[in-house]
């Protein structure tokens, strides 16, 4: 049935989301170039890397890591804006399973037992239709076998944009923003929570601090992207 792919590829080109280049039938969503080239952080391999360093206060924290650095005028920042405004989802599913099966072999999601998104606010959820973060982390789940859980956790005040806030009205605008809606889903678990951008840490950290109000809780971090010093 190739003669139907190669139909579809006339009539629908599917293109690079960082270059514009034209895919071949084994890509997606990232040329080959681009994916050899994406600036990944490996933070995997350094325990105390710089997102780490946002939780070093809390001993239940276990490990931290990003997939790949941010630049907001880095042609990478397609693949975010593709994933958050221009209603491609499915690139965070792609990017969540590339990103765990490039990890895989350091170890960093052994003794995970459940995967939790970040939670976008209703408000942002209903404007854009998902919560980007539960596609990575549905991405990552396909890849490692765990299960992601979306109602552990809400955001129960919706916060303004982080975008063009300073490192201090970042954390300010955080404090006290998400709460624990079912206690027993993560009761003595290993949770990996999974965000899109961090930038601060902030939103990360507010997360994290709820969790750990459950009695015996455990946190991995996962963020896709993590922004250049």
């Amino acid at each position: 049935m190739k003669w139907i792919d190669d139909l579809k590829e006339l009539l629908f080109p599917r293109y690079c989301k960082v270059c514009r280049r034209r895919l071949t039938h084994s890509e997606q969503h990232l040329c080959v170039s681009c994916l050899l080239e994406l600036p990944r952080t490996h933070y995997e391999r350094t325990p105390n890397n710089m997102l780490m360093q946002h939780f070093m206060e809390w001993p239940e924290v276990v490990a931290a890591t990003a997939y790949f650095y941010y630049y907001k005028e880095g042609r990478y920042s397609n693949l975010i804006h593709h994933l958050k405004y221009y209603d491609h989802p499915e690139v965070g599913t792609y990017l969540g399973r590339l990103a765990a099966t490039e990890l895989q072999a350091s170890g960093f999601f052994e003794g995970i037992d459940l995967i939790v998104p970040v939670p976008l606010s209703k408000k942002k959820q209903r404007k854009r239709g998902y919560n980007q973060c539960d596609y990575i982390a549905r991405g990552i789940g396909q890849v490692i076998g765990i299960d992601v859980h979306t109602q552990c956790i809400e955001r129960a005040v919706d916060t303004d944009t982080q975008t063009h806030k300073s490192r201090m009205e970042r954390w300010k605008n955080t404090e006290g923003i998400f709460q624990i809606t079912d206690a027993t889903a993560v009761s003595g678990k290993h949770i990996l929570i999974v965000d899109d951008v961090a930038t601060t840490g902030a939103t990360l950290h507010a997360c994290v601090s709820t969790l750990l109000k459950v009695p015996n809780v455990r946190v991995s971090i996962f963020a896709l992207t993590k922004t250049a010093e």
